[in-house]
């Protein structure tokens, strides 16, 4: 398989972990996105959204959207569970993270980090009010379970954590938000340090962070 990826993604960063955990052996190609290699014509044959995780198939399907790509390499492992109440539970996080993590504390860390809080200031107080408020109904949840989905790690903890974690660099306070913390902890101590990217070719661009 082939992973099409940007090694400042945290979207792209779920997958390498879950293929991490599965011991799941891929060829890693790097997009430039910021020099517009997500928009030419063949990328765009993998993925009309132009953006970063793909997911080559051996016989050439490709597969995009991150969840998609968890929920695809998941099935029959410990990370999604069989039953379908509980497969649902898993499925609730990743709709939750999607909707309500990607919109603010994702998309306040990349203005953050891009130097666009500026141009974005009208937007920047309703964000972060929206971000306390997912942080705070995560922190009330992980109050009485040690996992997001059923208490048991699975792809809904690798998806929320790829961003929660980070929301320092979003310019957020996360010191009142004690349960969070705690699972932030949790789950650090399973995945590690961040997945040792694969270098299949060098790519001057991978370095910068989004």
């Amino acid at each position: 398989m082939k992973l099409y990826d940007y090694a400042g993604s945290q979207n792209a960063w779920k997958v390498r972990q879950l293929c991490a955990h599965l011991n799941i052996d891929y060829e890693t190609v790097w997009v430039s996105i910021f020099e517009g290699e997500s928009h030419t014509p063949d990328f765009m044959l993998k993925n009309p959204a132009g953006a970063v995780p793909v997911l080559e198939l051996d016989d050439g399907r490709c597969l995009a959207e991150s969840h998609a790509i968890l929920l695809y390499l998941a099935q029959g492992t410990k990370y999604l569970p069989d039953d379908a109440w509980q497969k649902a539970k898993v499925s609730q996080w990743l709709f939750f993270e999607t909707d309500y993590v990607q919109s603010t504390i994702a998309c306040l860390r990349h203005w953050n980090l891009t130097g666009k809080n500026d141009r974005n200031a009208a937007q920047l107080p309703r964000r972060r009010e929206s971000a306390k408020h997912v942080l705070g109904l995560l922190d009330t949840h992980l109050q009485d379970h040690m996992f997001l989905a059923n208490d048991g790690y699975s792809i809904a903890d690798i998806a929320v954590y790829a961003y929660v974690h980070l929301a320092h660099e979003a310019g957020l306070e996360m010191t009142s938000y004690g349960a969070l913390i705690t699972w932030i902890n949790r789950v650090s101590a399973i995945v590690g340090p961040d997945v040792p990217v694969r270098y299949y070719s060098e790519d001057p661009f991978c370095g910068r962070d989004l």
